[in-house]
């Protein structure tokens, strides 16, 4: 009997551990996004806004909100590692599952990287003397060595950055709230023209705006790359995506209109890419500045750390289902469950990224990824919920059709206007995986899946 239960376990498809409650997968997911996402947006959107940054803010919390229904719904139905690929996968056809997981880990995989370029330009100008490649590998080695100790110690890592960012803003937002009671009073402090000024508000210049600011919320999906460490998936993989967006849609706005209230003339910031942080220092002086450029060098730590986790989670899936190499992509570490081939992978991958991409190259491959996904996942939804229902199942017009079809166009909107340099580079990664598909279907004879030309 002990050699019939050694053997089973051995012949056992490799699993994840389910330890993480709807909280620790939120908090993660608002890691990735990074609470502080909306600081270095606030300058650049509210100049193209005219001043108008919390309405593009709001106008994209809806957007994103009907995509995160999305995910949450076929995460609900589908609890396994993968996200989009798994999503597009099961809800569309598993060639386009592929392609849409390619599309995804190019997102996953640019987080990681645009972080660790932030933070090590910002401690370069700190420390000069210290080479820019240092930065990048004690950045990227750190963030490799957490992930390597387990979901476990990346929960514990996200709660503590959190609790870090959150503090700051929330000194800012008490502080900014004394400022403009002092200065303009109780009537400034509750006021429309943030959401609507009629005097500078142009329709052309806030969707815009919107399509930058839509930055805010990338990275909410990631929460359902964990679908197999949450307990109850079924409940809190449908809450987890859009409580994400949720309150990050709050807590920006919150800090955004503040901001602009402090500091109303958009047109006479000494620097537009920290504009914030001149708000932060007519609030609360050096200290609440300084203070600030910590909680963002915070952000970026605790972003790439919840980026590194999400993609080495989206190639166990790819890997345990075949689609990638199973036996290094699949392969648990037997002492924490962990993918350590992914993750390792993953550092050596975002350490070269982050020598050889810029950082505005990188955050313009940010949205190609990302909303090529989105698309993807919203036609999912509507196809799983809305055709492939179970005989007797009753369809809800509005959750099942109309709710993925507004979220499939608002991401194509978005998508097809992103610029060029982005277009070229992100088609370059998108062929690749097609040749790649084309290679394996054709030549490889892959079992159980649909011939790609057949699409």
């Amino acid at each position: 009997m002990k050699e019939i239960s050694q053997q089973t376990k051995k012949t056992e498809a490799p699993k994840l551990t389910r330890v993480l409650g709807l909280w620790g997968v939120v908090f993660y997911g608002i890691i990735l996004i990074q609470p502080i996402a909306a600081v270095g947006l606030f300058g650049i959107a509210s100049r193209d806004s005219n001043g108008h940054m919390v309405l593009t803010l709001l106008i994209a919390l809806v957007a994103m909100s009907l995509t995160a229904v999305s995910y949450g719904r076929m995460a609900s139905m589908y609890p396994s590692a993968g996200s989009a690929y798994t999503y597009v996968g099961n809800g569309l056809n598993k060639n386009l599952g592929f392609m849409a997981g390619w599309a995804m880990f190019l997102d996953y995989l640019v987080v990681p990287v645009i972080n660790t370029i932030y933070a090590s330009i910002t401690l370069q100008r700190l420390m000069p003397d210290i080479p820019y490649i240092v930065w990048v590998f004690l950045f990227v080695s750190a963030i490799t060595l957490l992930n390597l100790r387990g979901i476990r110690t990346t929960d514990k890592s996200n709660k503590f950055l959190l609790l870090v960012m959150t503090l700051v803003i929330g000194a800012f937002i008490i502080l900014a709230i004394k400022y403009i009671l002092n200065i303009d009073g109780v009537e400034a402090l509750v006021s429309t023209t943030p959401f609507y000024n009629p005097e500078t508000f142009n329709f052309g210049a806030v969707m815009t705006a919107t399509s930058f600011a839509v930055l805010t919320y990338i990275g909410f999906d990631g929460v359902t790359t964990l679908a197999e460490d949450v307990k109850n998936p079924k409940r809190n993989m449908l809450l987890a995506p859009v409580l994400v967006c949720l309150f990050t849609g709050v807590f920006s706005i919150i800090q955004i209109y503040l901001a602009q209230q402090v500091w109303p003339d958009y047109t006479t910031f000494s620097n537009i890419e920290t504009a914030f942080f001149d708000v932060a220092e007519r609030v609360g002086g050096s200290i609440l500045f300084n203070a600030m450029a910590v909680i963002l060098f915070v952000a970026c730590f605790g972003s790439g750390l919840a980026g590194q986790v999400g993609a080495a989670r989206l190639l166990f899936g790819m890997g345990r289902d075949g689609v990638l190499p199973k036996k290094p992509f699949s392969t648990l570490s037997m002492k924490n469950n962990t993918p350590v081939f992914n993750i390792i992978f993953m550092g050596v991958l975002t350490f070269f990224g982050s020598l050889f991409l810029g950082y505005q190259g990188a955050a313009e491959l940010l949205n190609f990824g990302a909303f090529l996904a989105f698309m993807g996942v919203n036609l999912a939804a509507f196809r799983q919920f809305f055709f492939l229902r179970k005989e007797g199942e009753k369809r809800n017009l509005l959750w099942d059709a109309v709710l993925p079809i507004l979220g499939f166009l608002v991401c194509f909107a978005i998508w097809i206007n992103l610029p060029s340099t982005a277009m070229i580079m992100g088609g370059i990664w998108f062929l690749i995986g097609l040749v790649y598909l084309i290679i394996r279907v054709r030549f490889m004879k892959v079992k159980n899946e649909v011939d790609f030309m057949e699409l």
